[in-house]
């Protein structure tokens, strides 16, 4: 296998691309990013400078992700979805003077591996989504999310639990804080408001 890359999009020579990687149509790949093997970018994705992506992430049609993010393998990004990285963003200091790079400092959304962002959500810089989460689609990130959590609204709140299969988790009858995947049966147990799969 061999990197795709299409004619109208921009990969600036400096970026790593992962054997099999796809970069669609209008995508814009900054200096120095690195993507691992295997990875979608969508047509209009846009991956900062110095971002790094791991193996068989997919980041859809329009999903902006702004450095210094590094999303993990097998993340998914939804279209249009939004990692910002300014705490407090203006585009003019108090005298009004525009802002240059070094009038602020970059603070990075951390996607974990395996986790999903839906359709227009936003993570807000700095912020860290957990292994496997699903954050709903048009969710707004403020805070962290924990490994497994299912998060939805503005802002997000955990609304229940998923597993790998990013399917709806069921607690067992009975057995209180044991939590099981209709689809493929794997168990998880819930401690102090984190959940752990079970081996």
């Amino acid at each position: 296998m061999s990197v795709r890359i299409q004619p109208s999009s921009q990969v600036d020579e400096s970026a790593e691309l992962g054997e099999g990687t796809t970069i669609w149509d209008l995508a814009q790949i900054r200096e120095e990013a690195r993507l691992g093997r295997g990875c979608i970018v969508g047509r209009g994705a846009y991956v900062g400078p110095g971002v790094r992506i791991g193996d068989h992430v997919k980041l859809q049609n329009y999903a902006l992700v702004y450095e210094p993010a590094e999303l993990g393998d097998g993340v998914f990004i939804g279209p249009a979805a939004v990692l910002t990285n300014d705490f407090y963003p203006r585009a003019v200091d108090p005298d009004g003077r525009l802002k240059r790079d070094g009038d602020w400092e970059a603070a990075g959304v951390v996607v974990a591996e395996g986790a999903s962002l839906g359709a227009r959500s936003v993570c807000v810089a700095g912020v860290r989504v957990g292994r496997w989460a699903l954050v709903a689609a048009g969710a707004v990130v403020s805070k962290d999310v924990p490994d497994f959590a299912l998060v939805a609204g503005v802002p997000a709140r955990r609304i229940g639990w998923v597993g790998r299969a990013g399917v709806r988790l069921v607690e067992r009858g009975g057995e209180p804080g044991v939590w099981e995947c209709p689809r493929t049966g794997a168990l998880h147990d819930e401690k102090s408001g984190t959940l752990v799969e079970r081996n």
